[in-house]
C-alpha cells in the first residue's frame, strides 16, 4: 500500500478517489469525482461515536468490526471493479486515520493494489486552498449584463468552440439570484465550491485568458475568494445586452417552463418573493408582483422584477467598474458568441486552435 501526498494524488489522472467516510460527510464535501464507499452509515457512525464516549475506544473498535465485517465482500468488490477498469483506487477518510487504513489493509490482504491519501480529506482541503490563488494566471474576460441577456448561454457557446471558461454559477450550483436554485438540487456549500473551483481553475491554468461572468461575491451558499474578485475587477469587460422581450422569453424558458406543473413551483415563487419584498419600497409594485403570482402570469412577474427590481440594482453595479466596456447585442446567442470571438482577437489573444485548447 502506497501513501500519496496531495500533490502526488492531484498529478495522477489515472486514479479514482474512494471516500470511505459516511454519506453525510461525503455530501458535506469531498474530492471532486470521488466515489463514496462508506464503511458506516450515518446512523452507524453516530452509534460508534456514542460507544466511544461512553465505553472507550476498545468497545467502539469492537462494535465497528461487527458492523463492517459483513460488508467487506461488497466493499472490496467495488474497489476491485475500479482496479479492473484500469484506474488506481486511492482511499481516503477525514484525516487519513483508521477508516482508510483499515480498508486499505483489507484490500491489500485481498490482493488488491490500492494507495491512500496521507492526511485524508482535511489535508486535501488545506492544500487546495493554499494552491488555488496561484492558478489564476491568465487575463479574465468578464461578461456583464442584466438578468436574462444570455451570459451563461454565451459562455457555453464559447466553451463548445474550445475557449477556456470558468462557470461560477455551475460550480456554485446556483444562478446567483433569489430564484437561483429553482429546479436545481441543493446549492453547493463552501467546501464543495472550493474543490470544484480548484478543478475548474486547474483546467485553464495554462491559458493566456479565460471567460467568466461578473458574479457577486456571494453565489448561493458559497463565497468567491478575494483573488478571483480581483481578477474580475482587473479584467477585460464586455457588457451584454438584449431586448426586454428576449430576456423575458429566456428567463421564462429557464425558470418557469420546466417546473410550472410541479406541485412545489408556485409555493417556491411565493417564498422567493417574500425574501426580497422588504427591498421593494413601492407598494404598488409589490401588489402587482403578488397579483401576477396569484394569476400565474409569470411573464408579467418577470417583467416587473426586471423593471422595478433587478435592472436598477444591476445598473448600479456595472457603473462601479472603471475603464471601458465592449458592448455586445445578444438577441442572437450565436451572433453574440461570434462578436465576442472578434473582441478576444482584438484584445490580442489567439483563437483556441492557436493556443492548444
Amino acid at each position: 500500500m502506497k501513501e500519496l501526498s496531495i500533490d502526488e494524488f492531484i498529478q495522477k489522472p489515472d486514479s479514482i478517489a474512494i471516500d470511505v467516510r459516511s454519506p453525510i460527510e461525503f455530501e458535506e464535501g469531498s474530492i471532486p469525482h470521488a466515489k463514496n464507499l462508506p464503511l458506516f452509515t450515518n446512523e452507524e457512525r453516530t452509534e460508534i461515536g456514542t460507544i466511544y464516549k461512553q465505553s472507550g475506544s476498545e468497545a467502539a473498535k469492537w462494535r465497528a468490526m461487527q458492523i463492517v465485517s459483513p460488508k467487506l465482500p461488497g466493499l472490496l468488490g467495488e474497489i476491485k471493479r475500479v482496479q479492473e477498469s484500469g484506474k488506481e483506487p486511492v482511499l481516503f477518510c477525514w484525516r487519513g486515520g483508521s477508516r482508510s487504513q483499515s480498508m486499505a489493509a483489507f484490500a491489500t490482504l485481498s490482493g488488491i493494489e490500492v494507495s491512500r491519501i496521507a492526511g485524508g480529506y482535511r489535508a486535501y482541503r488545506e492544500r487546495i486552498l493554499e494552491k488555488t490563488p496561484d492558478l489564476v494566471q491568465g487575463k479574465a474576460i468578464v461578461l456583464h449584463g442584466m438578468t436574462g441577456v444570455g451570459k451563461t448561454l454565451i459562455l457555453h457557446g464559447l466553451k463548445q468552440k474550445g475557449y477556456p471558461i470558468l462557470d461560477l454559477e455551475g460550480i456554485a450550483k446556483h444562478r446567483g439570484s433569489v430564484f437561483g436554485d429553482f429546479g436545481e438540487e441543493k446549492p453547493h456549500n463552501q467546501k464543495i465550491f472550493d474543490s470544484l473551483l480548484f478543478d475548474g481553475l486547474s483546467s485553464i491554468q495554462s491559458k493566456d485568458f479565460f471567460l467568466m461572468e461578473a458574479e457577486s461575491k456571494r453565489i448561493g451558499r458559497a463565497t468567491q475568494p478575494d483573488f478571483l474578485l480581483k481578477a474580475k475587477e482587473e479584467g477585460i469587460h464586455i457588457s451584454v445586452c438584449a431586448s426586454m422581450e428576449k430576456r423575458i422569453e429566456r428567463t421564462y424558458q429557464e425558470y418557469v417552463t420546466p417546473y410550472k406543473e410541479c406541485s412545489w413551483f408556485k409555493d417556491r415563487v411565493w417564498e422567493s418573493l417574500q425574501k426580497i419584498e422588504r427591498r421593494i419600497k413601492n407598494k404598488q409594485t409589490l401588489e402587482n408582483l403578488y397579483h401576477a403570482v396569484k394569476s400565474e402570469n409569470y411573464e408579467q412577474l418577470i417583467n416587473i422584477l426586471f423593471v422595478d427590481y433587478y435592472d436598477p440594482r444591476y445598473s448600479h453595479k456595472e457603473n462601479s467598474y472603471e475603464g471601458g466596456f465592449f458592448f455586445v447585442d445578444a438577441d442572437s446567442i450565436q451572433a453574440a458568441v461570434a462578436e465576442i470571438e472578434k473582441i478576444i482577437e482584438k484584445t490580442g489573444f489567439s483563437k483556441p486552435a492557436a493556443i492548444g485548447i
